[in-house]
């Protein structure tokens, strides 16, 4: 596990301008740092040693050294790889899972990636072709970003800050993310919150030779392509096998593990397979205060923690967390989310990493994926009753957040909208409407497009399972996983999930949604699949996230946020991003009792901050 960053083109003083890259990525890698430059290429990484502790550091070489590799996160599937190498010839004089990269290209070309089952962002420079290799996970667990610089440079990093810190590009803020921001809490790839900047798609690989540019879809050649057959047969054996495959697979490591363990069925799953594995397992859980949530009832979920904890032998850490501790953590949380971030339960991520790093735990297992792959969110269960017509009618705002009106009202007006605003409601945030009330009409001119936009490939086909396999590609990445890498790595801690593997993923594509929602019940074939050894009281139990009560904190505990961010000394005031009068429209999304709106709100506060900061 590292961060890596890369620059590429003729130019001098390429090794002084990588150290700066370097350097905002030391929380990546705190434990090692290395790098290469030649005439055409300048790549290095920052280190967090967590396989072959001795003989794992980086960059990484073929045996001629014409291939140098850095990369950061985790190959699951190196011995099987190693063998293959070993049986072909090949000298490989490590125990890293990332040797067999520089090796493979050797063997397959550009094809590589095509074989690595696991988590990963990978630069592979070829010096005697001149070409340049940026490769990313199926998932998109591994962040990774790159840019046109100056003089034709080509850079990339493993984080967006990177960027900032060099003389190498000139950077200006992106207005289409700033619009879009409110209503998912993060930028939406392939763009980023800079005009400058784009992100490697998940499973994509990029090809740089010269002014040449272009993207490539990785295709897994590892999958079980007769998948279907053998679900037909056998469904929960299948997802059974499945799973505790990629869980185990994800035990690699030479430092101390842990998981999150919430007390529902996902994070359950994961530990108590890694409990049979394991005979020293640790894990976390936050213990919050027990207020009301609109959503699941009381928030705390402390003792079902506890209590699968107790049965599966682990060492367990309740983390108590206040809303006071994440007020303080706030600054943090928004220079390690990268870019703006304002998903509120990612606080909870960083409390654990931090607790995890302070009893010497390295890697933390996460259930999270575990929804978007067998249909475990609240609202899935309303997906049949959603029609397919493309018809928009003035219904005004209408989403899931609607906590003052029945369900049945909510579906009928859902029924109302466009195909994208359809996917909208479900779970998102700021409506366009309310957006405009709050960005000045300088901010937005005629170039900013709807943030519903992201959903006009579905248009005309709504479906259960087209929407479940939007969440996938979509929300998947841009949120959750973007939540574990950001939140772990700021504590030097490698967050994994094993729902997220390349294997799951591709299964979870060909369950039929009955399999997944049966009379009511989320994740119905997750929870028959595993019923002999998760208790029936975690099997029955409802779907219950971690939920932040913002709603609460901003008309209270955090009110001196909201006076800031729309006061006139705030920097989205002051650079006429939000209108000067903003906070009467902001205090009646504060007061209004139908909707919920603190998340719209957290989010004009967390961009402010990170402008400011």
């Amino acid at each position: 596990m590292c961060g890596i960053a890369g620059i590429f083109g003729e130019f001098d003083n390429k090794e002084h301008e990588l150290n700066k890259m370097l350097s905002n990525l030391v929380h990546r890698g705190p434990d090692d740092k290395g790098t290469f430059v030649d005439h055409n290429c300048a790549v290095g990484m920052r280190r967090l040693s967590i396989n072959d502790l001795v003989g794992g550091s980086q960059p990484l070489y073929n045996n001629s050294k014409s291939v140098i590799v850095t990369y950061n996160g985790e190959i699951y599937n190196s011995k099987e790889l190693r063998n293959l190498l070993i049986l072909k010839g090949y000298n490989l004089n490590s125990n890293s899972d990332g040797e067999v990269i520089p090796h493979l290209y050797d063997e397959f070309g550009e094809r590589v990636f095509d074989y690595l089952d696991g988590m990963f962002a990978i630069s592979i420079w070829d010096r005697n072709k001149k070409i340049l290799f940026l490769g990313r996970d199926t998932a998109g667990e591994k962040p990774l970003y790159y840019s046109r610089g100056k003089n034709n440079l080509f850079i990339f990093s493993s984080e967006v800050k990177a960027f900032k810190n060099t003389n190498l590009c000139s950077l200006s803020f992106r207005h289409q993310s700033m619009w879009d921001f409110p209503t998912f809490l993060w930028v939406p790839e392939p763009f980023t919150i800079y005009n400058e900047i784009e992100a490697v798609p998940p499973g994509n690989y990029a090809k740089v030779s010269g002014n040449h540019f272009s993207l490539n879809q990785i295709f897994p050649n590892y999958l079980n392509e007769n998948i279907r057959d053998d679900l037909k047969n056998d469904l929960l054996g299948v997802i059974r096998k499945t799973v505790e495959d990629s869980v185990t697979s994800r035990l690699l490591s030479d430092v101390p593990l842990g998981c999150f363990l919430s007390g529902g069925l996902d994070s359950t799953i994961v530990s108590t397979i890694a409990s049979k594995h394991l005979p020293h397992l640790s894990t976390f859980n936050v213990s919050f205060e027990n207020v009301k949530d609109p959503y699941h009832g009381m928030a705390d979920e402390s003792q079902e923690a506890e209590n699968t904890a107790k049965r599966i032998g682990s060492h367990h850490h309740k983390i108590n967390v206040t809303q006071e501790l994440f007020y303080n953590d706030l600054k943090k949380f928004s220079y390690y989310g990268d870019q703006p971030y304002a998903v509120s339960s990612g606080l909870g991520i960083f409390s654990v990493s931090r607790a995890a790093k302070e009893n010497g735990i390295k890697v933390l297992l996460s259930g999270d994926g575990a929804d978007e792959c067998f249909g475990g969110y609240s609202w899935y269960k309303y997906l049949p009753k959603i029609e397919n017509n493309s018809e928009l009618q003035s219904v005004g705002i209408c989403s899931f957040q609607d906590t003052g009106k029945s369900k049945k009202q909510i579906l009928s007006q859902i029924n109302s909208l466009s195909s994208e605003e359809k996917i909208y409601s479900l779970h998102y945030y700021a409506h366009e409407i309310e957006k405009a009330e709050i960005f000045t009409e300088d901010f937005r001119d005629e170039s900013i497009r709807s943030s519903f936009r992201h959903f006009s490939h579905l248009n005309g086909k709504i479906n259960p399972k087209n929407i479940i396999r939007d969440d996938r590609n979509f929300y998947f990445p841009n949120e959750m996983l973007t939540k574990i890498d950001r939140m772990t790595m700021a504590n030097s801690i490698e967050g994994r999930a094993p729902f997220a593997s390349a294997k799951v993923l591709d299964l979870s594509d060909k369950i039929s949604f009955e399999n997944m929602i049966k009379k009511g019940q989320l994740k119905w074939c997750l929870r028959e699949a595993f019923k002999d050894i998760i208790p029936s009281d975690v099997i029955n139990r409802k779907k219950h996230g971690f939920n932040v009560p913002i709603d609460r904190w901003l008309k209270n505990e955090w009110s001196d946020l909201v006076s800031h961010t729309f006061s006139s000394d705030s920097y989205l005031t002051k650079n006429n991003i939000i209108k000067r009068n903003s906070l009467e429209s902001v205090k009646k999304l504060i007061n209004n009792k139908q909707r919920l709106n603190g998340h719209t709100i957290f989010s004009f506060i967390m961009l402010n901050m990170w402008l400011e900061n």
